[in-house]
Formats: C-alpha cells, structure tokens, sequence
C-alpha cells in the first residue's frame, strides 16, 4: 500500500494554501492524499444544519472543514486520489499519530488561533517537533493560495551529516520530481583570532574552515543522482541568515533534525526554529535516523 501524503487542516486560509500545496505533491509523486481534522469538537455557528441532520453540531462543524478541502484538492488536481478523516482530540496528537503510517505531512504555518502571520503556530511547530515523517510547513506566500514552484530551484541545508542522509535524499527527490537545480548551501565563520604576523599566513585560518565547508558539502552530495543540476554554495557567517537569505529564491528548504538521544521528540535546534518562523519559502523539516 502506497503511503499518503498528509495534510492537516482546520479550515484557516493557511491550511487551505497546505491543501493546494499537498495535492500538488501527492500528483507529483503519484501518491494518495489524506486530509485530516483533529479537534476537541470547537463549537461553531451551524445548530440549524445540525438539527436537519440529525448529527451534533460539532460533528457536522467538522465533516464541513474536511468537504471544503477535498473539494478544493480535487479541483486542483482531478483524479487524485483523496481521503479524509475526523479524529476526535488535540490536533498536536492526532497529526502526530497520522505521521506513523506517512509519507509526508503538510501543515498551514499557523490555524486558526495564529496571531500574526509571522510567528509560527503552536500545532505546526509541535509536529514538525515530534513527527515520524518529513513535515513541510508552509511559510511565505501569505494568499490563501499555494504558489506553483517559480524559482526552479530546492534549496538544502547541509549540516554536516553523511551522503546519504534522509535530508539529502528528500532534497534530491524532490529537485529530481520537479526537474529543478538542487542548492546546497552550508555556512562557515571566519575565526575570531586570526594570524596576523607572517604576510603568508593572513586569513589563512578562514581559508581553511570555507575548504573544510566546501568538503562536507562534497561528502553530503557524493551520492546525488546523476544528471541532477547541483549547485554548491558555501557562505560565510550565521547557518539560520545564510538560509533564510537562501530561501528568497528557493521553492523548498530542507533541513534535519535528529531526534535526542532516548526522545522521540526531534531535535530543533536555533537554525531550525528560525527558519520555520522566518524563511519565505515552505521548510521542509527531515527526521534523521539516529
């Protein structure tokens, strides 16, 4: 059975722009999609729908989030294949559990209790933390409508794992399905004492940490499919500016996170908690096996 791409949604214009972004992915990668609404049955206007109907009112309340977004991923993209499903409980919980039999879960950047389309909401943030999955968070694109890829090009943060890594792989699957540039960037720092006493030996401590970024970013795309166009950057200063700055022309970031040593709860560190408030693109958050 072919694993679904997930999207939680709750009826807010950003989980909207998730559904758009979701159905695009599960045709891209001929899979199903399976939409989800987790709530505590959240009252809302629609008693007398519910009397016609015979059904609680937050029942009726919540098969309407889920009809809305099928309507919409199956306008978007006729004949694919959609589900949908209503779990009573905490949203953090229920996305969560659902990441299990994933092949991916989107979510909106914030629902509908989100404050300011800047921060990040509380249940995006606690899947991306917690997931068994990649979690693609859709940031940039404030709309309610999920962009169509126009930079041509997926951007990878690489920090220091092997070739290999689940992060690399989902960056080059998804540059190959798009048939778009992979960017690898990693960020260095130029040393806080420098030699400064023999003319030959200036900035050499910096040349040396840009060669040692240049080679992890070699070693981290060693097994990239051939024929992939790969772009290697390597830019000094802070990793979260670095990609953050990277993510203006990108249509993808995606980085990973290890989960803590006797956790199930990923590791997120700075670089990534910066990126899933700040960057102008959907970041793409890849558990890394341990």
């Amino acid at each position: 059975m072919n694993l679904p791409i997930v999207v939680g949604v709750d009826g807010s214009e950003p989980s909207l722009r998730a559904v758009d972004w979701a159905a695009d992915e599960a045709a891209l990668r001929g899979e199903p999609l399976r939409l989800v609404h987790a709530s505590l049955w959240e009252r809302y206007e629609g008693a007398l729908l519910a009397q016609e109907l015979d059904k609680p009112l937050e029942e009726v309340m919540a098969l309407d989030v889920v009809g809305v977004a099928r309507h919409r991923a199956e306008r978007r993209q006729p004949g694919l294949k959609v589900t949908t499903d209503v779990l009573p409980e905490e949203a953090e919980h229920g996305l969560v559990r659902e990441s299990r039999t994933a092949l991916a879960m989107v979510v909106g950047s914030r629902g509908r209790r989100g404050i300011t389309e800047a921060l990040l909401g509380s249940v995006s943030l606690t899947v991306a933390g917690h997931a068994h999955c990649p979690v693609i968070v859709l940031r940039g694109s404030h709309d309610n409508q999920a962009r169509a890829g126009i930079h041509g090009r997926i951007v990878l943060g690489v920090c220091g794992k092997p070739a290999g890594s689940a992060a690399v792989r989902f960056a080059t699957e998804e540059a190959r399905l798009r048939g778009v540039a992979l960017a690898a960037v990693r960020a260095w720092r130029r040393p806080v004492h420098t030699t400064t006493g023999h003319p030959l030996l200036v900035g050499e401590p910096a040349h040396l940490d840009q060669r040692e970024a240049a080679e992890v970013v070699e070693e981290a795309l060693r097994d990239a499919p051939s024929g992939l166009e790969v772009e290697r950057r390597t830019v000094e200063g802070n990793p979260r500016d670095a990609l953050i700055a990277a993510s203006y022309d990108a249509d993808l970031l995606v980085v990973g996170a290890r989960r803590r040593h006797g956790h199930h709860v990923l590791h997120l560190g700075s670089v990534t908690h910066g990126l899933l408030h700040h960057a102008a693109c959907p970041v793409a958050v890849v558990p890394e096996s341990t």
